[in-house]
Order: C-alpha cells, then sequence, then structure tokens
C-alpha cells in the first residue's frame, strides 16, 4: 500500500509538472545546471554529482532526465530555460545587484534552486540570498513537509551524509507566494553522496539515502 501511495503521489507530480511544461514551453527532458558563482568559492566542485542524481531518478522514479553536467551563470542568456538550479561548495558567494534582480525574477516565474552546504557557504550564502529576497526570512521546514514523503519518505528531514561540526541535519526554505523557490541544506550535504563512490568513499547505504533524498527534491521541484 506505501508502495502504491507513493506512485500516487509521483504521477501527481509528474502531471502537474506536465501541464506547467506545456504552458511554459519547458525541455521535455528534465535537467540541472550547476551555478557559477563569484566570490571565490569552489562552485565547481564534484561534477558528477548531478549526472549520478539525473540517472538514479530516471532509473528509479521513471522521470525523464537530461543526466549530463551543465554550469550556468545567472547572467547567461540561456539561464532562465532551466528548472531547476543547483549551488554547492565550500566558500565565499558574491552576487552583483544585476544577478540579485535576475535571480528573484527566475525564481517569482517557476524556477527553483538547490543549495546545499559544503562545508563553509553558509554565512556567506545567507547574506547574499537575502539580497535577493530581503523581506523574507529562510524558515526551517518540519519534517512534515511534503518534500520529505513526496517519493521516498524521510521521517526526520533532511539526511546525515557527512558530519561537518557534528550538529543535526536541516533544511531551510524560501517561499514565494506559497511555492517553496529555494531549498538550502545545511550540517548534511547530500549532494556528496551523489558523487562517484570514489570521491568521497561513503558507505553504499549512504550514497543511496542521498540519492533518494535528490530524488525527492527533483520530484518536488516539479510538482509546485
Amino acid at each position: 500500500m506505501k508502495f502504491i501511495f507513493s506512485l500516487y503521489i509521483f504521477f501527481v507530480c509528474t502531471s502537474q509538472f506536465l501541464l506547467v511544461a506545456q504552458t511554459k514551453r519547458i525541455d521535455s527532458q528534465f535537467r540541472i545546471a550547476r551555478l557559477k558563482y563569484s566570490g571565490g568559492g569552489d562552485w565547481y566542485n564534484d561534477p558528477s554529482a548531478e549526472v549520478n542524481l539525473l540517472k538514479f531518478a530516471k532509473q528509479n522514479a521513471g522521470i525523464d532526465t537530461d543526466p549530463k553536467y551543465e554550469f550556468v551563470e545567472i547572467s547567461s542568456d540561456n539561464f532562465f530555460s532551466y528548472p531547476m538550479i543547483f549551488m554547492t561548495g565550500h566558500g565565499n558567494i558574491s552576487f552583483s545587484d544585476y544577478e540579485v534582480n535576475r535571480l528573484r525574477t527566475y525564481l517569482e516565474n517557476g524556477g527553483f534552486l538547490y543549495a546545499d552546504d559544503d562545508y563553509g557557504m553558509d554565512k556567506s550564502f545567507r547574506r547574499e540570498i537575502k539580497k535577493v529576497f530581503p523581506e523574507t526570512e529562510l524558515v526551517e521546514l518540519p519534517f512534515s513537509y511534503g518534500l520529505y514523503s513526496c517519493f521516498y519518505n524521510f521521517p526526520n528531514g533532511v539526511p546525515k551524509t557527512h558530519e561537518h561540526d557534528g550538529k543535526p541535519p536541516q533544511g531551510f526554505g524560501i517561499f514565494y507566494k506559497g511555492r517553496l523557490v529555494v531549498y538550502y541544506t545545511y550540517e548534511s550535504n547530500p549532494s556528496d553522496g551523489w558523487a562517484d563512490p570514489e570521491v568521497h568513499k561513503d558507505p553504499p547505504e549512504k550514497r543511496e539515502e542521498a540519492l533518494r533524498f535528490g530524488t525527492n527534491i527533483i520530484i518536488w521541484a516539479l510538482s509546485q
């Protein structure tokens, strides 16, 4: 029964996305772009992460993905062509005024940003995303929030992939007109679990957990 319910949720999610896709003329295959940002942080680390996640989501959730590594700058002409933007890193982030305005426009018009602190970008991410939505706070999402159960079930919220400072993992969000437009994971680092096995040498069960969680993020991005 649980499996049937999960499939039902998935088909509801993807059906909603197909309706949006027809309206907005989005590419039929789901794509993720890595955000190339200024400031000195290593935005480019672990390029295998998104590729492996997209392959996993295609094989295990039936999502029509395009499993390849792509990166984009906010100022790029094709920035608005991606339904989901992913950013990570260990260091500083800096958005220009032009990038702030352009990123807000993207998010207000159906875009979705997932940011994963790879240990060291928390302070600068919070500072820069505040420029994008100065009137809105990052709020911690409750474990009951739909993202944590829309396909795979995560009753305790964000999984703990890497220890970092040993603090509990947290997931934060920014909402615009009731839609989650920014999702941020802290003290958890699931995107490291998406990378090739030899990169971080995580146990297979940790990688599986991280990939399942990433699939939930994709489905939630599609479902809104």
